[in-house]
């Protein structure tokens, strides 16, 4: 079984993608510098927001969950792993970690990257606000 969601979201000026354990994504207009695993302000969903279909998949053990960040024609691509721990409560915010640990605001856990990780070339056009990026949001078991 495999379900896509797709997220919009928007760059801003403060965002440095230096963090080296999570990237998040938030529903937040505003963001300071210390919001350093930030990759995109003023999405269009948070936790809580995710279908359900996407959720009951990225709950099961051994599922699989791929974000595809795109500003334009450039791209990356981060891979990690649902649980049956998370759970998609939070309003505002999607983290993905390299860690295992879980809480409402997780995405997803034992990521294969941070924002440290990302393409310097996204992180930058990701500092412009009029720039639109397109999270697409792949679980599958």
């Amino acid at each position: 079984m495999r379900v896509v969601e797709e997220v919009e979201a928007w760059g801003h000026p403060n965002i440095v993608g230096t963090h080296r354990t999570t990237f998040e994504f938030t529903t937040e207009r505003n963001l300071t510098r210390r919001g350093d695993c930030v990759l995109a302000v003023n999405a269009s969903k948070g936790a809580a927001d995710l279908s359900d279909a996407f959720t009951n998949v990225a709950q099961r053990d051994g599922a699989i969950i791929t974000v595809m960040v795109r500003v334009g024609a450039v791209a990356d691509v981060a891979k990690g792993y649902g649980s049956p721990h998370l759970t998609f409560t939070h309003p505002t915010d999607l983290v993905a970690r390299k860690s295992g640990f879980t809480c409402g605001r997780t995405l997803m856990i034992r990521a294969d990257k941070a924002a440290a990780d990302f393409s310097r070339r996204l992180i930058h056009r990701l500092t412009y606000p009029q720039r639109k990026a397109v999270v697409t949001l792949v679980a599958e078991i």
